[in-house]
C-alpha cells in the first residue's frame, strides 16, 4: 500500500507532458496536435493583442505572453490540453498596476505571482477551487466583463475625450461629455466587425472568426483610407521579434506597493487555471494534476515577466478550442506557442494596420463570454443569501475594487454558510431520530430508563463557534443541576476551539456544582481536540464512554459510589 501512495505523490508533481511521452507519442498524435495547435494560435493571435491593449500595454506584450507562458504551461503543467496565455480576468488589475506603478511594477508583480503559485502548488493548495463559492466567482467574473466592455467604448465609437478616468462612473461621465466626438467611420467599422463575428460564429463556427474579422477590417481601413485609429497610430514604436530576457530594478518600496496586487493576480490565475483544467477534464475524460498545474503556471508567469510579458493563466475558451480541434496532448499547446512565435518573428509589422475599433468589437465578444449570463441568472434565482453574495461581489467589482469585492464576497459567503450550518446543529435532551441513524444507538427517547439524578444532552452536527453558546443555554434551561450529566457526541464530526471552550466552561460549571460529566461516543477529531485541551486531567475531570449504553452504566456506578460515600 505504501509504495502505491508514494507513487501517487510523485505523480502529483509530474508534468502531464512527461507522462504522455513516457506512455508513447505516435504520428497520429503529432498530426492531431499540430492541427489543433495551429487552430488555437489563429484564435489566440487577435485575443492576445486585444487583451494586452485593454490591460494598458502594447499588443506585442500580449503576444510575448502567449508564446512564453503558453509554451511553459503546456511543458510543465498538470493538464493534457490546457492552453495558457493572457486572459480577461487580469485586465482590471493589470491596468491598475501599470497606471499606478509603471510597467516595471507589473513585471515585479508578475514575478511575485509566479513565486506565489509555485509555493501554492507545493503546499498542495490545488484543491482550493472547491472552497471558493460560485456566487463570488460568478459575481467578480461578470463584474470584470462589464469593466472590460466599458473600457472599449472609446475605441468602438472613436471618441476623443480629454481624459479617460479609471473608475467606472467617472469613465462613463467622460464618455458622455465626449459624445460629440464620435467617429462615424470607427463606429461603422466596429459595428461591421461585431456583426461579422456573430454571423461567423452562428453560420460558420469552424472558421477563425476573430482572425478573419481582423484581416478584413485592416484591409478595409487601409484600402479606403479610413480616418480611424489603428495599432500603428497608437503604438508607433512597437518592437518586433522576441525581446531579450531582463529583470526589473528591484525596490523594496515598490515590492510592498505591488504585493497586494500580486496576491490578487495569483488568486485569479490559480482559480481560472484550475477552473479551465476542470472544464477540460469534463470534455476529455482525463484528470488533471492540480498541484502541478499551479507549479507550471508559476514557472510560466516568472518567465513571462523575465521576457517582459503579462500575467498568464489557463484560458478556458482557448483550451476548449484546443479540445474541439482534436488536441490530444500538451504538445498541442507547445505547437500553438511556436506558431505564434513565427508570427512575432516574421509578421509583426502587419499588426500596425489593425483598427482599434475592430479589436474593441472582439473584446465586446470576450466580455460577453466572460459574463456567464446563464450562471448569473441561475444564481440570481437561488435563495436570498446567494443572491446577496452575487450582487454584492458584482457591484463591488465594478464600483469599488476587485480586491475588496473578492474579500467581502468570500467573507460574506463564509458567514452566511456558517449561519446556515449553525441551524443544522441540534442540542437536545431528547433523541433526534433525524440524525441518530445507528441501530445500536437509536432510541425513540433517550430518557427512557434514565436513572434519577442523571441528565443527558445529545449534540448532532459540527460543534463550532456559531453554536457554542447554545450548549450553555440548554444547560440553563434544565434548572437544577443533575448529579451526573451525559453528553452524547457520536454525531459530532468536528469540534473547533470555540466549541472546545464552551465544553470546558460547561465542565467547570458542573465541577463547581458537584456534577460528574460523561462524554459518550466521542469521534476522532473532537477526541483529539479535547485531549489537547486537557479534558480528563485534574483541572477538567471528565469520563469517557464508548457508547450511550456504557455511559448509562457508568452513570449508575457514579451514583452508587457517591451514595456510599
Amino acid at each position: 500500500m505504501l509504495p502505491i501512495i508514494n507513487r501517487i505523490n510523485r505523480n502529483s508533481f509530474t508534468p502531464k507532458l512527461f507522462t504522455v511521452l513516457k506512455n508513447g507519442y505516435h504520428l497520429p498524435d503529432l498530426r492531431a496536435d499540430l492541427i489543433a495547435g495551429l487552430t488555437v494560435a489563429v484564435v489566440a493571435l487577435p485575443l492576445a493583442m486585444a487583451l494586452a491593449i485593454a490591460s494598458g500595454a502594447s499588443p506585442d506584450k500580449g503576444l510575448v505572453t502567449a508564446v512564453i507562458a503558453g509554451f511553459l504551461v503546456s511543458l510543465l503543467g498538470g493538464s493534457r490540453v490546457q492552453i495558457g496565455g493572457p486572459t480577461g480576468a487580469f485586465v482590471v488589475v493589470v491596468f491598475t498596476v501599470i497606471a499606478q506603478h509603471g510597467y516595471d511594477g507589473l513585471i515585479m508583480a508578475t514575478l511575485m505571482v509566479g513565486l506565489i503559485l509555485i509555493v501554492s502548488g507545493y503546499a498542495k493548495l490545488g484543491q482550493i477551487i472547491k472552497f471558493i463559492p460560485y456566487p463570488v466567482i460568478t459575481g467578480f467574473t461578470a463584474g470584470i466583463a462589464v469593466i472590460i466592455a466599458t473600457s472599449q467604448i472609446k475605441d468602438f465609437l472613436g471618441l476623443r475625450p480629454e481624459t479617460v478616468p479609471a473608475d467606472f462612473i467617472p469613465k462613463w461621465m467622460a464618455y458622455f461629455e465626449a459624445i460629440g466626438t464620435i467617429n462615424p467611420a470607427a463606429l461603422l467599422l466596429g459595428l461591421g466587425a461585431l456583426a461579422a463575428i456573430l454571423l461567423l460564429r452562428r453560420f460558420a463556427p469552424r472558421l477563425p472568426a476573430y482572425l478573419l474579422v481582423i484581416v478584413a477590417s485592416a484591409l478595409l481601413a487601409t484600402l479606403l483610407h479610413l480616418p480611424i485609429e489603428t495599432i500603428g497610430s497608437r503604438f508607433p514604436d512597437m518592437p518586433s521579434g522576441l525581446p531579450a530576457p531582463h529583470l526589473p530594478d528591484f525596490s523594496f518600496t515598490k515590492f510592498q506597493e505591488v504585493l497586494p496586487s500580486a496576491f490578487i493576480i495569483a488568486f485569479l490565475a490559480g482559480i481560472e487555471a484550475l477552473l479551465s483544467a476542470v472544464v477540460a477534464d469534463g470534455m476529455t475524460g482525463f484528470k488533471h494534476r492540480p498541484n502541478q498545474e499551479l507549479v507550471g503556471q508559476g514557472v510560466a508567469n516568472i518567465m513571462s515577466a523575465i521576457f517582459g510579458g503579462l500575467p498568464a493563466t489557463g484560458a478556458i475558451a482557448r483550451t476548449a478550442t484546443n479540445i474541439k480541434s482534436g488536441g490530444r496532448t500538451p504538445m498541442a499547446g507547445i505547437f500553438h506557442a511556436l506558431f505564434l512565435l513565427l508570427f512575432i518573428l516574421f509578421a509583426t509589422d502587419l499588426m500596425t494596420f489593425v483598427p482599434m475599433a475592430a479589436l474593441a468589437a472582439i473584446l465586446f465578444i470576450v466580455a460577453w463570454g466572460m459574463s456567464e449570463k446563464e450562471r448569473f441568472l441561475h444564481i440570481f434565482r437561488m435563495p436570498g443569501s446567494d443572491r446577496a453574495v452575487l450582487l454584492l461581489t458584482f457591484f463591488l467589482t465594478i464600483l469599488v475594487d476587485l480586491t475588496v469585492a473578492i474579500g467581502v464576497g468570500v467573507t460574506l459567503a463564509s458567514l452566511l454558510f456558517m449561519a446556515r450550518m449553525s441551524k443544522t446543529v441540534k442540542i437536545s435532551t431528547q433523541a433526534n431520530e433525524a440524525f441518530d441513524l445507528d441501530s445500536e444507538e437509536k432510541e425513540e427517547n433517550q430518557r427512557v430508563n434514565l436513572p434519577s439524578g442523571v441528565e443527558v444532552f445529545q449534540i448532532a452536527g459540527p460543534f463550532f463557534f456559531g453554536v457554542a453558546d447554545e450548549l450553555l443555554e440548554t444547560l440553563k434551561r434544565i434548572g437544577q443541576m443533575p448529579r451526573v450529566l451525559i453528553i452524547r457526541m457520536r454525531l459530532v464530526p468536528y469540534l473547533d476551539a470555540t466549541g472546545e471552550a464552551a465544553l470546558e466552561n460547561l465542565v467547570k460549571q458542573c465541577r463547581e456544582a458537584g456534577t460528574s460529566v460523561i462524554f459518550s461516543a466521542v469521534q476522532t477529531q473532537p477526541a483529539a481536540m479535547m485531549e489537547k485541551a486537557g479534558f480528563g486531567a485534574a483541572h477538567l475531570p471528565v469520563f469517557y464512554a464508548a457508547s450511550y449504553k456504557d455511559s448509562i452504566a457508568m452513570a449508575q456506578d457514579l451514583l452508587t459510589a457517591s451514595h456510599i460515600m
